[in-house]
Formats: structure tokens, C-alpha cells, sequence
């Protein structure tokens, strides 16, 4: 879904150590942050590709299936060869600033390019007629979780005060 609109997406596994080497060649030469859900494996990447640092990481919870709070800070790490890559802890939840409703799907590479096309200029892409975002949806050439996503975070905006 993502490599469709233009995102680069590799499988990776530190078990495996399949797709390591290729991430590492993405980090060269960056300054790069590491965020995401507790136990999706941040800190076991960074030991895999700076196993010296030994960061302390612990297994998904068995009773909840969640991760458990390790890192309890951000901290960066220098990439031998270039580069630096950042830890961070665990997102709980994830918010957006500075960002207006009739503005959002110009953040969604897939919309961006068919707002011109709507019927409407102030179109939300919710239930405005001549909506060409919606008739993308429908035929299939916008992933329908992608715009469930889009219709979520238009949802939250405004709800909440940061």
C-alpha cells in the first residue's frame, strides 16, 4: 500500500537479521529518529547495527501482547561509516499540530495530486458531491485503510489542545 504512493518500505527482522544491512545503507550518512509503539523492536535494531551499545530491550508482553517501556529517553548513537541514529521511547499516542482540516489531505501523497479535482475547493473528502478523493477510494486506486486513516485523523483535529 505505502510503495504504491511512493514510500520506500523494507521488511525487516533483527531475529533474521533480513532487510538489517539494507536499512543500514538508508541510515548512512543521516541523522535519522527511530520512533514508533513500545516493542516494535527500535532498540533491538541499534543493537544489531551497534551491537556495543547493548541497549536494554525486553520481550512483548505474553499477557497483553503490548511492548513494555524500555527506553525511557532519546538518546543518539553515531553509525560507523556516517551518521547518526536516534532511540527513542515508546509512543503511547500520536498527535498533530498546526495542521487545519481543509489542509490535511495534502499531507496524503494519494489525495494531494486529485484535490484539484474535486467539485468543490473546500472539499474534505467526507461527503461533498464531485468528490474525486471518494470516487478514487471506490475505484480502488486509494487503499480504503489509508482513507479510513485520512477520515480518523480529520476527526481528531481540533479535539485536542497540545
Amino acid at each position: 500500500m505505502y510503495e504504491g504512493i511512493g514510500y520506500k518500505v523494507v521488511l525487516i527482522s533483527v531475529v533474521l537479521r533480513k532487510g538489517v544491512d539494507e536499512v543500514e545503507q538508508i541510515l548512512k550518512n543521516k541523522i535519522t529518529l527511530l520512533s514508533g509503539h513500545s516493542g516494535v523492536g527500535k532498540s533491538s535494531f541499534i543493537n544489531v547495527v551497534l551491537p556495543d551499545m547493548a541497549l536494554k530491550t525486553q520481550d512483548v508482553s505474553g499477557w497483553s501482547g503490548k511492548g513494555l517501556h524500555t527506553t525511557t529517553f532519546a538518546e543518539m548513537f553515531d553509525i560507523p561509516g556516517g551518521g547518526q541514529v536516534i532511540d527513542t521511547p515508546g509512543l503511547r499516542e500520536f498527535g498533530l499540530t498546526g495542521i487545519e482540516k481543509n489542509e490535511l489531505s495534502h499531507y496524503f501523497p494519494e489525495m494531494k495530486n486529485l484535490i484539484q479535482e474535486c467539485r468543490f475547493n473546500n472539499c474534505l473528502h467526507v461527503e461533498e458531491p464531485g468528490c474525486a478523493v471518494k470516487l478514487a477510494v471506490e475505484q480502488g486506486k486509494i487503499a480504503p485503510d489509508r482513507y479510513v486513516s485520512y477520515l480518523n485523523i480529520l476527526g481528531s483535529i481540533g479535539d485536542k489542545k497540545w
